[in-house]
């Protein structure tokens, strides 16, 4: 009864809003309202999360921290993150999803607020803490709610479109801790881009829409499967009523029924997850990838600084414009060729994902380990490369379940990519680069890309023909 009621409070409706709100919200078209704010969510997500690898230098100096302290508070971050992540997809499958993305904002938003009026090292590992806390929980229902918005073929390319504020948060995150933390101390920036993010949520609060789960999906034997355990539960309670017990036992049994048979249809298709290998590869090979590419994001500005002598101003300035070019267009190449890849081949979103890394791990080689000469080339490179494979991989994940265990799923998928990815590696990077150097540190990262190619050529073989059945 208690669970109800929390459910039948997170159930907003427009008719609760004011007349004049609901006057000004999308008619024509739900998706793009939804999907424009969604998207400006991740940037402002990806902005609040980087402010402080672009100032990093100038904590760092403050604190009398080391390396592997620095690395620790994104260790913190994504922690949190990974263990808040199964809880929040777990409510994701039961309740709507719109208060839980605003909750999510708020939550970092505040925690990112709260950042600039710190004044120990601890205080500010608490703090990131709580931003990965209000992470997870945006991360989770944003890709759920844009799949249920359209089918599997469009999928990659709204993705795509999605996570192209990630390279343009990031940079925004690079630029406002380098440039601004110089100008006016590293606590400003914090201060300044935490108000959008409560703007924003306010904005979702009145024109976000929740679409209805798996309202896209072309998969008709996961339904059917559904479909027969209700028939199942039918025909045994009709036995039951056929025995004279008397209408209190009848009723008892009736509701052990009914809850036996909830469970079940819970349960089993959560299960299945753990044994669907399309969902499985493309979650491992993304955590692969994310060990690296979280570990050099958190450091790569440190090391331009400390190796090619920038300032730390300049060095998250070239961090900041290589990620914003390559990152807008290396997404939108990734997207478009998956797309017409998709219409001749349905391993497209596995294969351009393999190929992406492949040709990003000798820039990345050339980066850490090649003369300083080709330092900045080689990181525009590599960075455009391993951008290519964000909307295909992503949409191969979404794509690997079924709607009504989404959120779920994608939960899995964070905890994944986080407990094996980007929540050890800055540490870990941190600790090398204390008892040897940086460029060591970093380096020992791509060992991990080699990891992620075996990975996604492997599961290329399991991806799921389109619009057949594809069972979570």
């Amino acid at each position: 009864m208690i669970f109800l009621g929390v459910r039948d409070a997170f159930n907003w409706t427009s008719s609760r809003l004011p007349n004049f709100l609901r006057k000004l919200r999308p008619h024509k078209s739900p998706a793009l309202g939804t999907v424009l704010l969604l998207l400006a969510l991740n940037l402002l997500n990806y902005l609040d999360r980087y402010i402080l690898p672009g100032a990093q230098p100038l904590i760092q100096k403050e604190f009398h921290a080391t390396d592997q302290q620095m690395g620790a508070l994104t260790t913190a971050l994504f922690f949190f993150y990974m263990f808040a992540a199964p809880c929040s997809g777990w409510l994701g499958d039961w309740l709507r999803r719109k208060p839980l993305i605003i909750t999510g904002a708020i939550l970092w938003s505040l925690a990112t607020l709260g950042t600039a009026f710190v004044h120990s090292y601890w205080s500010l590992f608490a703090r990131r803490a709580l931003v990965g806390v209000g992470e997870a929980t945006f991360g989770i229902y944003a890709p759920a709610v844009l799949a249920d918005f359209y089918p599997e073929r469009d999928r990659n390319r709204i993705l795509s479109m999605f996570y192209l504020a990630i390279p343009v948060g990031a940079a925004l995150g690079y630029l406002a801790g380098g440039e601004l933390g110089s100008l006016w101390g590293w606590r400003r920036p914090f201060l300044l881009c935490a108000i959008p993010g409560l703007i924003v949520a306010a904005l979702y609060g009145v024109w976000g829409r929740e679409p209805e789960r798996g309202a896209k999906d072309r998969n008709r034997a996961v339904q059917t499967r559904i479909d027969s355990w209700d028939a199942l539960e039918r025909i045994v309670k009709r036995r039951l009523r056929l025995f004279t017990m008397g209408a209190f036992l009848t009723a008892c049994g009736t509701a052990l029924i009914t809850f036996t048979f909830g469970s079940v249809r819970f349960v089993r298709p959560r299960l299945r997850i753990f044994k669907n290998p399309a969902f499985l590869t493309s979650t491992f090979g993304l955590a692969a990838i994310t060990f690296a590419l979280g570990g050099i994001s958190a450091w790569v500005p440190t090391f331009l600084h400390r190796a090619n002598g920038l300032s730390v101003a300049n060095a998250s300035l070239v961090v900041g414009a290589i990620t914003v070019i390559d990152g807008i267009g290396g997404t939108i190449t990734g997207g478009w060729i998956a797309h017409r890849w998709q219409r001749t081949d349905h391993r497209a979103l596995y294969l351009i994902s393999f190929w992406s890394v492949v040709f990003t791990i000798p820039f990345g080689v050339l980066v850490f380990f090649g003369p300083h000469v080709t330092t900045i080339p080689a990181l525009f490179f590599a960075e455009f490369f391993i951008f290519v494979n964000t909307g295909p991989l992503n949409a191969a994940i979404v794509n690997s379940v079924q709607g009504a265990v989404r959120a779920t799923a994608i939960s899995i998928n964070l905890f994944c990519i986080h407990a094996f990815g980007d929540t050890f590696s800055p540490q870990i990077i941190g600790a090398i680069s204390d008892h040897s150097t940086l460029s060591i540190g970093l380096g020992a990262t791509l060992i991990s890309l080699v990891i992620a190619c075996w990975i996604l050529w492997y599961g290329a073989r399991f991806a799921p023909p389109y619009y057949e059945a594809q069972l979570p």
